[in-house]
């Protein structure tokens, strides 16, 4: 039996791939972004409230109208973006389905997409499903800068339909500054580009960094499709609740496609993150507080360990060199520190172009103290033994 091309594009998650693994040896798991430490209690008990109160059926595909409006208020507080709930807002089963929703809507067989690298892993297999065409950019570590170089060699040629904006990116961490936006915007406007805005780490920043969200740019509210979630911000990785933000003609076509792919999201979760959208600004100070703290964790038990970390201005993972492990490439090193220090990383193999060799690996600090600080000293013993 023959599997269709669309299938055939895409390889097996090396993110899942590297937690199976760790599963079977007994590795601390650093591999996979998700937190190892509970949901903000307020939060479970809204949704066993809503499970208790029958909210499980079907609900409006389109999301729950006080959810909508929820958002919108959000967006408007925090995002300075006019947001219509009711023409440009859908709820969806995680930012995954909403990434997924944008490029279906937006995209033909043959559209080409800016990818800008290193890229966040699925954005590969999410193209190959509409027979989309990445075109791949890189950019240069440590500042990840974005420059009229780097978008003159993006727009090169045929003008692409659309550029993926993540910000803050996984696996770097590079939060876009105001002139980075500004300058793509101008590039947008003047080559009728869209760009898919994957905001999904907006609320976890570090030192100065400030998220800025392009939609609210002059000009590119009505070419930006916008897509984000709850699971990053509220340690909601297992709900799968996200929602695509977007012109109103954009969000019919991506309503109709949802509504026929999944429905709708969870009932009774949609009813919960009306408490996740009710925290204060405090909620949103402790998650950078206490990210920051774990990023201080991590980030000296790599650089003692002989690697070149690059700290990241946002999200929760360290995109990191470890050519000192003398591995032929990233999978092999990948391997050799889950089976010698017990630590379970990603090769950076699966956010680079097919075939780019590469000697680099992201970590997750994600984690409970106790995890990271036992982390830091299994790296340590293996960098003392393999220093030997």
């Amino acid at each position: 039996m023959k599997l269709s091309q669309r299938s055939e594009a895409i390889v097996p998650s090396l993110i899942r791939d590297a937690s199976r693994y760790c599963a079977e040896l007994g590795a601390l798991n650093l591999a996979q972004g998700l937190p190892d430490f509970p949901a903000p209690e307020f939060l479970k008990e809204a949704a066993r409230k809503a499970i208790a109160e029958d909210h499980n059926q079907y609900c409006d595909s389109w999301g729950l109208e006080p959810l909508r409006i929820a958002l919108a208020e959000k967006y408007a507080r925090d995002n300075t973006m006019a947001v219509d709930p009711e023409t440009e807002v859908t709820i969806c089963c995680g930012a995954t389905e909403g990434l997924n929703l944008a490029l279906m809507v937006l995209l033909n067989p043959g559209d080409e997409v800016v990818v800008l690298t290193p890229f966040y892993e699925n954005y590969k297999p999410n193209l190959a499903t509409v027979g989309a065409i990445p075109r791949y950019v890189a950019l240069s570590a440590p500042e990840w800068e974005i420059t009229e170089a780097v978008l003159d060699e993006a727009f090169a040629g045929t003008p692409p339909k659309a550029i993926i904006v993540n910000n803050p990116a996984n696996p770097t961490g590079k939060v876009w500054t105001h002139k980075e936006l500004e300058l793509l915007g101008r590039y947008c406007q003047r080559y009728d580009t869209w760009a898919i805005a994957d905001e999904i780490y907006e609320y976890i920043l570090y030192d100065d960094a400030k998220h800025i969200s392009i939609a609210s740019l002059p000009g590119m509210a009505e070419r930006t499709i916008t897509v984000n979630g709850f699971s990053k911000t509220f340690c909601v990785t297992g709900w799968r609740l996200g929602y695509v933000i977007a012109p109103a003609l954009v969000s019919e076509g991506i309503r109709k496609v949802h509504d026929f792919l999944t429905i709708c999201a969870p009932a009774p979760l949609q009813w919960a993150a009306l408490a996740a959208l009710e925290a204060g600004r405090d909620y949103y100070t402790d998650l950078c507080t206490l990210y920051q703290g774990k990023r201080a964790l991590l980030l000296p038990a790599l650089e003692k360990a002989g690697f070149k970390p690059i700290a990241p201005q946002g999200a929760y993972y360290v995109w990191t060199d470890v050519s000192i492990l003398g591995a032929k490439d990233a999978l092999e090193a990948a391997y050799l520190l889950a089976h010698k220090a017990g630590i379970a990383a990603v090769p950076g193999d699966c956010f680079l172009p097919e075939g780019k060799g590469n000697q680099s690996m992201r970590f997750c600090f994600a984690k409970r103290d106790e995890t990271l600080i036992a982390a830091s000293h299994q790296l340590a013993e293996f960098a003392l033994i393999h220093a030997r």
